[in-house]
């Protein structure tokens, strides 16, 4: 399900227009700037030893779980209204 709803949203252009409104809310709520403080934070404890992979390990549960709520329902109800319209197209 989850791939054939992406398919969908690169086929029809929709997705780009959703990376931009969900970037543009994770700037608008502090998001952006609480994740380079913790990349920051966990290249400070580990100095020369951080790889990209172990920061990206370290940085995305806690990123993830900063996203606030209200962004993951409106970015959730866009992406609904998106399908639901492609589907009304395609019976027409």
């Amino acid at each position: 399900m989850k791939s054939a709803a992406h398919q969908k949203l690169v086929m029809s252009g929709d997705r780009d227009g959703l990376k931009e409104l969900l970037r543009r809310r994770l700037v608008e709520c502090g998001w952006r700037d609480q994740v380079k403080i913790i990349c920051k934070d966990i290249i400070k404890e580990n100095g020369q030893d951080v790889t990209y992979d172990s920061l990206l390990g370290s940085v995305t549960p806690k990123a993830r779980s900063l996203v606030p709520d209200t962004v993951k329902k409106e970015l959730l109800q866009k992406i609904k209204n998106q399908l639901l319209a492609q589907e009304e197209k395609l019976k027409t």
